[in-house]
């Protein structure tokens, strides 16, 4: 679980973590303020008037504004309808029950394949506030250089980032999650229910798929969309500081 908190924690900080970059000006202070503290550590003169913010004042910012944006992040996907209803990251069936749509409406249950779909999204939308407390507890762990590697990148490089270091146990941590989700809005009992029949008919294809892994990648994919879209955005647009600590980093 260490490994996997600090595997997110870079992941996901670095996804949000450019809420530090808000203002131009705070980038290039912040790498004031960390080289300065680098020559100084090594022996060469630094000026301690080179910024007004400590390293902790900006690591306390960069750990307040990642959990800022991350709340805005699960609390549009994970409100009713944040899948659901969003052409973007909605949850469509699974590919081999798509391809058999039309045996599916000739034996009279495309009705219930519409609902497992459906069923999908909420499973997925209810599983995003838990996913949110996995996540903060990895922010709490964030030092200031973790977001070093990710500010010349691309506006996608933290999401990216994320992608590359963070999946696989970030799939194995909200997998479980998941699965609860799914039995508690009833897709996987309409899901079985609708294979059983399904399979009644003769010589039809394996339609059969692991709901649970699917619904999983899918919902990750569609966190990971946002998360792009906010890491964009806050490259360019300044956050909304509702706290005292981001108004002393982050405030003209």
């Amino acid at each position: 679980m260490k490994k996997l908190m600090k595997a997110v924690v870079l992941g996901v900080a670095c996804s949000l973590a450019l809420v530090a970059p808000l203002q131009a000006g705070l980038l290039d202070q912040l790498q004031k303020t960390i080289t300065d503290t680098t020559s100084s550590a090594t022996g060469r003169s630094s000026s301690s008037t080179t910024s007004n913010l400590s390293v902790d004042q900006i690591t306390k910012g960069l750990k307040e504004a990642l959990k800022v944006g991350t709340e805005t992040v699960v609390g549009q996907i994970g409100a009713v309808d944040g899948y659901n209803a969003d052409p973007a990251i909605h949850i469509p069936l699974p590919e081999k029950m798509q391809q058999a749509q039309a045996l599916l409406k000739k034996f009279g249950l495309s009705g219930m394949a519409d609902e497992v779909e459906e069923r999908l999204n909420r499973g997925a939308e209810a599983a995003a506030p838990k996913t949110r407390e996995i996540i903060w507890t990895a922010i709490s762990e964030m030092k200031v250089e973790d977001a070093k590697k990710i500010y010349n990148g691309p506006d996608d490089a933290a999401t990216q980032y994320f992608r590359n270091v963070s999946t696989a146990e970030l799939t194995e941590t909200v997998r479980p999650v998941m699965e609860q989700s799914l039995k508690d809005v009833g897709a996987i009992s309409v899901y079985d229910s609708l294979i059983e029949q399904y399979k009644n008919y003769p010589m039809v294809p394996d339609i059969k798929t692991n709901l649970t892994d699917y619904a999983t990648g899918m919902a990750l994919d569609g966190l990971f969309h946002y998360l792009a879209i906010q890491e964009a955005a806050i490259r360019k647009d300044p956050v909304k500081q509702t706290t005292e600590i981001l108004k002393t980093v982050f405030g003209n």
